[in-house]
């Protein structure tokens, strides 16, 4: 695990930091923090910092394995390209998933050391390994992030949760906070044939309110474009996300093949406020 990285992280029981350099910390690849409340690294690489029960809200192994399987295919990397970077410093994927964005990001931030958190344990085993400058954790990004205050410079949020508070108190002032979020149009021509989730014609609006926290629009960007997929590329994007949970998948043999599907996001960059 990089020093700046474990240096960012605090322990969710007490908030204290973890140990560094010292028999102690080092036991096992375990993370102990300064009052002795210790988390095991995972063989597969990760670190479960859930403390309490499991909300159980998390991605199945099969949803993540789709997942690999659709974005390892570079269907959506032209999403990952609207993220900005960072020279160095400690970049931050919320419900990172396998770490696709993170790992996206940190090829073009030399210097810079990542931090994917999810909830899903599944996920996290394959965000471990998504690049050699970053680490995995399991948390809950609804609650308390085991961030120190002030601790992240490049926060990203694709198509995941936002706690505005907590993305506040974490980022250092000046810092960068990076949102995708779909356009009504995303995934429009599958999205009734299949039953997927319907977006919220709210959600630019909801995710407008961080500047209720004081985050200053520094940047926005949107991407359109049609991909032309085959049905079990359809199944994986389907499947890898929410609406797995709700859709027949024998739905997408229905569908002419190749299918052409539009990719509609927008990407806002948002400087943290001073403190």
């Amino acid at each position: 695990m990089g020093r700046m990285a474990i240096g960012a992280m605090r322990c969710p029981v007490c908030g204290e930091a973890f140990l560094r350099g010292t028999r102690v910390a080092e036991r096992a690849g375990a993370l102990t923090c300064e009052n002795g409340h210790s988390f095991d690294r995972a063989k597969q690489g990760y670190v479960n910092l859930l403390v309490g029960r499991d909300p159980g809200t998390g991605d199945t192994a099969e949803m993540v394995a789709r997942r690999v399987a659709f974005l390892g295919a570079g269907h959506y990397e032209p999403v990952a390209d609207l993220l900005p970077a960072a020279p160095g410093g400690v970049i931050v994927e919320v419900g990172a998933g396998t770490g696709y964005y993170l790992a996206r990001v940190l090829d073009r931030s030399p210097g810079a050391e990542g931090l994917a958190l999810d909830l899903s344990r599944y996920a996290a085993r394959r965000a471990a390994r998504a690049h050699e400058r970053a680490t995995a954790a399991v948390a809950d990004c609804w609650g308390m992030l085991p961030l120190a205050d002030g601790g992240v410079d490049l926060l990203l949020d694709v198509f995941a949760p936002r706690n505005a508070a907590e993305f506040r108190r974490v980022l250092r002032p000046g810092g960068l906070l990076a949102v995708v979020t779909p356009l009504p149009e995303h995934l429009g021509e599958i999205r009734e044939p299949l039953g997927m989730l319907s977006i919220d014609p709210s959600k630019a609006e909801r995710v407008s309110s961080v500047t209720d926290e004081g985050f200053e629009l520094v940047g926005s960007a949107e991407l359109r474009r049609t991909m032309e997929l085959d049905h079990a590329a359809v199944a994986d994007l389907v499947g890898m996300g929410p609406s797995a949970h709700h859709t027949d998948a024998a739905g997408v043999s229905g569908l002419p093949e190749p299918v052409r599907v539009s990719i509609a996001v927008r990407c806002a960059v948002y400087a943290a406020p001073p403190r």
